[in-house]
Formats: C-alpha cells, structure tokens, sequence
C-alpha cells in the first residue's frame, strides 16, 4: 500500500471539526511512425490492436441522465488498497469526476485536487474561499466546480461556479450567483447547474457566458439531470421542473408545492423521472408530460439520488433503509438496514450496488464509527463487502480501479484477484 498523501498541515486538524458542524447547521501532438526501411522487405507487421477509448467519468451520477449505474466494468471486491489522499482535512462530500486517468474533487473548505489515478500522486491543488458541497463536472480538457460562501459555508453570501484547466489548475472563468451547492452538469458546449438563489442557469462552457436563467420559487440545491433535450431539476419550493436545455423555456412542472423540499438531484430512465423528497417519498414522474405515475414512503427524508439499474430504481432514507423499488411500480423488492442515515446517492457496478452511511448526518444520531461503504447484491441485497469508511456516494470507477470517497479521504482500490496476477 502506498503512503497516504497529504496536503495540508497540522493546523489543519481543526477544520475536520468544523465540518461536522457545517453539515449539521446545513442538513446535511502526436509524431507519426517512421516508414519500415527498404532493406528489411521480408518483415511483416501485424496491425496493432486499436487502443480503446480512454474511460471517463465526467460528471456526478456517470452520465447525463444521472442513474449513477456505469457499464460493465468487472470490478468486484475483495479490494485492496492502493493508495489513500488525505486533502485538507475536511469533508470530502461528494465523489470526484475522471477524465484521461485524472481524479478531480474538492473540499469542504475549499480545497481542489487533481489526483494521477493509477498512482494517487496528487498533480496539482488549488484554494479557494469558498466550501466545494458537489462533486466538478469534467470535458475537453476544463474542470467545472461550483463553489459556496466561505466555511461555515452557512449560505449568507453569494458565490460562483469556475472553470479550471484540467492539466494546470489555472482558472479560466468565473460565473458569480448565489450560493452553488450542486454538481454541475455538461451537454453540448453548455453548463447547468442551480443556485440557493432560486435559479437554474445554462452557461457557455467555453466562456462562461450565460445563456439562459430560469427562475423558481425556492433555493435550488439539487443538480440538474437532462435527458431528451430535458433538464429536469427540484426545488425547495416542493416543485419539479423541466426545461428546454437549449431555450429555458418551460415544458412542465409538478408537484404544485407540494413535493416538499427537493434536495436530491433527479434520476431519469425508460421515460421516468426519479426524485426523492425531504417528505419522505419516492416520486416517479413521466418524462415527457409531468404525470404522476407513482410514489413510495419510506421513515424519514430522501436526499438519496436514486441509482437506476435494469428496471430498479436503489435510493436510501435516513430511516437507515437502502429501498430497492420496481421502476414501473415503485413496490419494494427488497429493503437493506444499514443501521445509519443513507443520504449520498448509491451507485451500481458490476450487479453490486454501494452506498455509504453518514456519521454526521443526523444532530440527534451523530456517530463517527457510523461512517461505512457497503455494497450489495443489486438482485437480492445480499451483503458482498463492506468497507470502514464513507459519507456520501461512495464509488466511481474505470476499467481497473474503484475510488472510494471517505471522510476526509480519497482511495484508489483494485480487485484483489487481479491484482494477484502480477
């Protein structure tokens, strides 16, 4: 195992406490090959292979739509570690994005790292003022982070999203708005995301020109998901929207105020859109139209993205249950007692399904020791590993590594059968 990386000094022990008390006061070119010499006319060549796509992880949740389940990768624990970065010492809260075998992620006081994923060798950081509470969006070489006031990272000032370049660091754009708390997204040379200050913006990804804004009746926390030419966000204002990604223009809304506060970013697949609630339910929406098609209690609040795999829809409660749920119907399937609140989004790889329970997520159930990764049968809920550290979503991966997000903590794990090989 490779030694941990770290970044910041002794002094910055203090920030893991303050963090706790933020989450609570929040609710949480190339040369070309040189002809074969005349003398050797008897060699032959065989084709190279061509070399696949690298794989890329651009934005929180995988992909546009947000269903937080990847492709086949054939990644399957026992893990072992391969390396561990500690940042500042501050909550890590969401995932990081990859993009040409770099990890990009922040912190909650304001940290950016970019990481070498194969090794964990952090290649460069930046700090900023503001807390980053939402993983970055990566693509074509520029880094997206949304960032919010300053710790305590209460909300009382405005903020900004910026554009990084992804090989430096160095900042390209910055966009003032409100408060950013939520993962922006990327699609056709534009940039989404909401703002505390009630809005939606669609920005030039290029420069950082607004395109267009929309307007909704209450802070916007949650990311936006986009499927069919469709952005599809919740506010607090108990309202789920959809836009025209490329006009703004609304095509619906629902829930009339009633949805109670939509923390979780949506999750859209088979012509549905997914989005829990702080009401406690599931809702289920078609995609197209705003009809309600069903909706699911569970005991306490969803902030759970769901994660959508082959008919199932896997979101988690902080009654402690991971609900697995039919699509079509939302009837349960099977449930899972993790024993702590679930609140990051889980993620689906190879027929197993991760989450994290939150050690800091509840004033009244507060627990350290209640920070774990578990992953799970996606069919049966079976428990298939479990490891000791977690918070939010947990994984993302490629075709060779899984990365845990802990705590404070970032860790580059491979399957241990493989990694036997060698």
């Amino acid at each position: 195992m490779r030694r941990p990386v770290a970044i910041a000094g002794a002094a910055a022990l203090l920030l893991g406490a303050a963090a706790a008390a933020v989450l609570l006061s929040r609710g949480h070119g190339r040369t070309p090959a040189p002809a074969a010499p005349a003398t050797r006319p008897h060699v032959t060549h065989r084709r190279p292979s061509p070399k696949p796509a690298a794989f890329s992880w651009p934005v929180y949740g995988f992909d546009l739509a947000r269903t937080h389940a990847a492709p086949p990768l054939r990644l399957r624990p026992p893990f072992r570690t391969l390396w561990t970065v500690r940042g500042d010492w501050s909550l890590v809260e969401f995932p990081p994005v990859l993009e040409r075998g770099r990890l990009f992620v922040g912190t909650n006081h304001g940290l950016v790292l970019a990481i070498q994923a194969r090794s964990g060798r952090v290649l460069w950081h930046r700090q900023f003022a503001g807390c980053v509470a939402a993983s970055p969006a990566v693509g074509d070489g520029v880094v997206y982070v949304g960032f919010m006031d300053p710790p305590p990272c209460t909300g009382t000032s405005p903020s900004f999203l910026a554009a990084l370049d992804a090989r430096t660091g160095r900042t390209l754009w910055r966009f003032r708005a409100g408060v950013v708390e939520t993962p922006p997204l990327l699609w056709d040379g534009r940039v989404y995301f909401g703002s505390w200050d009630h809005r939606v913006y669609a920005l030039d990804a290029r420069t950082g020109r607004l395109r267009w804004s929309f307007a909704t009746g209450d802070k916007v926390k949650a990311g936006v998901a986009l499927a069919d030419g469709t952005v599809f966000v919740g506010s607090y204002d108990g309202r789920l929207y959809a836009l025209d990604a490329r006009s703004g223009r609304l095509r619906w809304e629902a829930g009339g105020g009633g949805l109670g506060g939509l923390y979780a970013t949506p999750s859209v697949a088979g012509g549905r859109v997914f989005v829990g609630s702080t009401d406690g339910r599931v809702y289920a929406f078609a995609a197209r139209t705003g009809r309600p098609l069903w909706s699911k209690r569970t005991g306490s609040f969803v902030y759970s993205p769901a994660a959508l795999w082959r008919g199932t829809a896997y979101v988690g409660s902080y009654d402690h249950r991971l609900y697995a749920l039919s699509q079509a119907t939302g009837a349960v399937r099977w449930t899972f007692d993790a024993g702590a609140p679930i609140s990051g989004a889980p993620t689906v790889l190879d027929g197993l399904v991760y989450f994290s329970t939150c050690g800091s997520c509840s004033s009244y159930e507060s627990n350290p020791l209640a920070r774990r990764t578990f992953a799970l049968d996606a069919r049966t809920g079976r428990l298939v590993w479990r490891f000791p550290d977690g918070e939010y979503s947990p994984v993302i991966a490629d075709r060779e590594r899984v990365y845990l997000t802990g705590y404070t903590s970032l860790y580059g794990l491979e399957p241990l059968r493989r990694s036997m090989r060698y």
